[in-house]
């Protein structure tokens, strides 16, 4: 039995009241394209087309060909297993495609719990065997761009090899289910932690059986003791292979069928320099090894002085290769970053592909497009067409399909893999943009969520905090730098922080007080006020907290709050931010830092206390009301109210009546829903522990992640306009939407979407609405627009569009001056 499947049977199993079967909701993470290390990409050798990637924090992927998009396989793991996302391995059946393996975990998640995941249906579902006993993985380590050390036995699929960081190397002879170390290898780890580098098998070896020949690589410098092991047995013994490079250590390996061994060198493990163990990472080699004979050549392409990483053999011509560096920041064009060389005689000559011509698709991210490929600790021909291969990059994966031509083009090709690590994300009122801030690479402005954004500009790189005004008039974001919007975030002035940088910034209700609380080496105690855009800076002496998260009230431009973990007490300044003052409610010690106040009203703030529960106060902290329904509650945030309500919707990321998840109540928190499943649960929310409601849309929740980006979900039926048919009677077409497709300040475009779903055609249709301002339509295409501010029809008046067949669609495009979505009146769909 399956992983997943288990799960959900246990989910049902704890459904309990006050939580009422959830709706069907959809999840996916807001495009922004990559931005995470890719650490590995495994081909399947038995299956045209079947690629698995890997990376450090956001789990593992299977290339969907047809689609050209990439698959996560992963996000099934709950916050009990959210170390599984750090993927140190994969290994694919070289006899069956659909048969994968995945060795994950992240020693500072779940105690270091470890696990071996096993598929039998391409990663659709996993069976997990916990090896934590055995040996602990750590996929964000040091050396994680090495490998492979998952391998499954050419020769029987049934044998599986692991080369682990700190425990040595394990066999099972039973398909994953049970391991046991081989103790020949007198090898557990290394001073760098990094252990064992790579496992290889050679598929020559394996005759009518299991491969009889590996060989093994070891992270350390052959003065400490030898990093190259080979058995001819199994594993049953092994002998030192001796007089390879005396300054630098094996990162991974080729075997060809006439025995010749080809390994990159440099001396560290990767993929950034370790200064504490001299491991500069500045140097690096390529080495043939003859097997039979003993022989070592250096085939180091010639004035190529730095680090390598990948390798990779054609399987129809072993002189075949194609390497690169890692970690040696040479010239790309406009940037700096690694280079690929190709050989078709077995290193005695080499062609630099970056040197020879380069080029970048962008691939619709146009915000990678000054990025360098960086860390390409791996690259790897498509065994089924040798001329395409993908290579690896601090910021995602790339993938050209003519090695050879000139200049060779690859192509950020990242659809579908998000591994972002986010801190903040901002649903902005009025049908406003959403806003991010990440790691890395700044954050970004999109209108649109399933299309790749604007990153913000100027960059600084990681972007710790976003916040903005109630109204949106103003934003500011901060990391190594500070700016602030006065446009919703389509550009952006610096500013100048205090010394200190990154951390959480907060804003009055006017915009008038920004406070900013850092989380440098520097300084993590303090919170500076400013009153000038953050161009001068006051130290707020009330405020002594590590990392606090202070929070300005959406009403009362005078009114901040810092909830203090460490005490259990609220701080409220009453004065715009000169000083605070603990009120006398008791609070628990150790409860979230981040709070989350209700948009439009004054005093009125969530705080989750973990497994003691959420609490409510609506008298500015003096007095706290528990939520008897929630058990636990690890992140709150609010969102827009549903249409008619009076009070924003509630989200948590919690427990509520024995059920966790994500979960959300429309009525002050007496009754909730669960809105994410077991399939949707990536892990939890991450180090920023971030949820938030959507300003615009009902139901639509965002929530942080370890390393799979933003992910948010929405009701899976978006809701309905009133449609007449043109003689006055209920339409039949069942489905009617109004969406905002862009919008500004003051206004927006949108389209009313009208679905047939009957079995017979709809012969002329109007659409009435109506807006609770005075918005105004300025015009309409697609039909013909009657009425005037505040009440509107458009009626169909196109030849193309009045019939509209079953399963077909008409859609009326419009232009609003305006900043709210209108009151329905009239017949509903059915």
């Amino acid at each position: 039995m399956t992983l997943k499947p288990i799960c959900a049977l246990l989910s049902a199993a704890l459904l309990l009241a006050p939580v009422a079967q959830a709706e069907t909701y959809k999840w996916d993470a807001i495009a922004m394209g990559g931005g995470g290390f890719v650490t590995g990409v495994v081909p399947a050798k038995s299956e045209r087309g079947v690629f698995y990637a890997r990376t450090d924090v956001g789990g593992a992927y299977r290339w969907d060909a047809h689609n050209e998009r990439w698959v996560p396989l992963l996000d099934w793991l709950s916050d009990s297993r959210v170390g599984l996302l750090g993927v140190l391995s994969i290994a694919v059946d070289p006899k069956n495609a659909a048969n994968l393996y995945v060795m994950a975990g992240t020693s500072y998640f779940n105690n270091g719990n470890s696990a071996i995941l096993r598929s039998i249906d391409y990663g659709q579902t996993f069976s997990l065997v916990d090896v934590s006993a055995q040996f602990k993985v750590h996929g964000n380590a040091g050396g994680r761009q090495n490998g492979e050390r998952l391998q499954v036995d050419p020769g029987d699929s049934q044998v599986l090899y692991a080369g682990t960081q700190q425990d040595g190397l394990f066999k099972s002879t039973d398909g994953g289910a049970s391991w046991n170390r081989l103790a020949a290898l007198p090898v557990t780890t290394t001073a760098n932690g990094n252990g064992i580098s790579f496992v290889l098998l050679d598929p020559a070896s394996a005759n009518n059986g299991a491969a009889k020949r590996l060989v093994v690589g070891v992270s350390r410098w052959p003065s400490v003791g030898a990093n190259l092991y080979y058995s001819g047995d199994g594993g049953a013994s092994f002998w030192e292979i001796k007089g390879g490079p005396a300054d630098l250590m094996p990162q991974r390996a080729v075997i060809s069928p006439d025995n010749k061994l080809y390994i990159t060198y440099a001396n560290g493990a990767g993929p950034s320099p370790n200064k504490d163990l001299y491991e500069m990472l500045d140097k690096g080699q390529i080495w043939e090894y003859d097997i039979v004979n003993y022989r070592w050549t250096n085939v180091t392409p010639a004035g190529v002085g730095g680090p390598f990483g990948g390798i990779s053999m054609d399987p129809s011509n072993p002189k075949h290769l194609v390497a690169s560096t890692s970690g040696a920041w040479m010239a790309q064009n406009d940037s700096w970053g690694d280079h690929v060389f190709t050989t078709r005689d077995a290193g005695r000559s080499w062609v630099d592909v970056v040197q020879r011509g380069f080029a970048v698709d962008t691939n619709d991210m146009d915000w990678s497009k000054n990025v360098a490929i960086h860390w390409a600790g791996d690259v790897q021909f498509d065994p089924f067409d040798t001329k395409s291969a993908w290579l690896i990059s601090g910021n995602g994966v790339y993938r050209t399909t003519d090695l050879d031509a000139a200049p060779t083009t690859w192509r950020f090709d990242v659809k579908g893999m998000e591994e972002t690590v986010p801190y903040q994300v901002l649903s902005l009122p009025n049908w406003g943009p959403t806003v991010t801030a990440i790691g890395d690479f700044d954050g970004f402005l999109q209108w649109d969520l399933s299309k790749y954004g604007w990153r913000h500009n100027p960059s600084m790189g990681t972007t710790t905090s976003l916040v903005s005004t109630p109204d949106a008039r103003l934003m500011v974001r901060v990391g190594n730098d500070l700016y602030y919007s006065t446009d919703k975030g389509a550009s952006w002035t610096q500013s100048k922080p205090p010394k200190a940088t990154h951390g959480t910034l907060a804003l009055s209700a006017d915009g008038a007080v920004l406070l900013h609380s850092p989380s440098d080496k520097n300084d993590s105690t303090h919170t500076y006020r400013s009153s000038d855009y953050g161009n001068s800076w006051t130290l707020v002496d009330s405020v002594k907290l590590s990392n606090a998260m202070p929070v300005g009230d959406p009403v009362n431009p005078k009114k901040f709050y810092v909830y203090d973990n460490v005490a259990g007490r609220m701080l409220v300044s009453y004065d715009t931010g000169w000083t605070f003052w603990p009120t006398n409610a008791a609070l628990k010690v150790g409860g979230e830092k981040r709070i989350a106040a209700t948009p439009g009203a004054e005093g009125d703030l969530w705080v989750c206390q973990g497994d003691g529960g959420l609490l409510h106060t609506t008298d500015t902290a003096q007095s706290f009301t528990r939520i008897q329904a929630v058990n636990a509650c690890d992140a709150v945030g609010l969102g827009v109210a549903p249409w008619g309500g009076d009070y924003p919707t509630v989200y948590i990321a919690g427990t509520v009546g024995g059920v966790r998840g994500v979960l959300r109540s429309i009525d002050r928190g007496n009754t909730w829903v669960r809105v994410n499943d077991d399939d949707h649960q990536y892990g939890g929310i991450g180090n920023a522990r971030l949820i938030t409601g959507d300003s615009n849309v009902f139901g639509r929740v965002y929530m942080s992640t370890v390393g799979r980006g933003v992910v948010y979900g929405q009701p899976a039926d978006d809701g309905d306009v009133a449609v007449t048919a043109a003689g006055g009677g209920a339409a039949l077409a069942n489905k009617c939407d109004y969406v905002v497709t862009k919008s500004w300040q003051g206004g927006y475009t949108a389209e009313i979407r009208i679905t047939n779903n009957r079995k017979s055609a709809v012969n002329g249709w109007s659409v009435h609405w109506r807006y609770s301002d005075n918005s105004v339509v300025g015009s309409a295409w697609n039909a013909a627009l009657s009425g005037s501010a505040p009440e509107y029809t458009a009626t169909a008046n196109q030849s193309w569009n009045t019939v509209i067949a079953p399963g077909g669609t008409a859609t009326v495009g419009i232009s609003v001056t305006g900043s709210v979505i209108p009151t329905v009146t009239g017949d509903v769909c059915n």
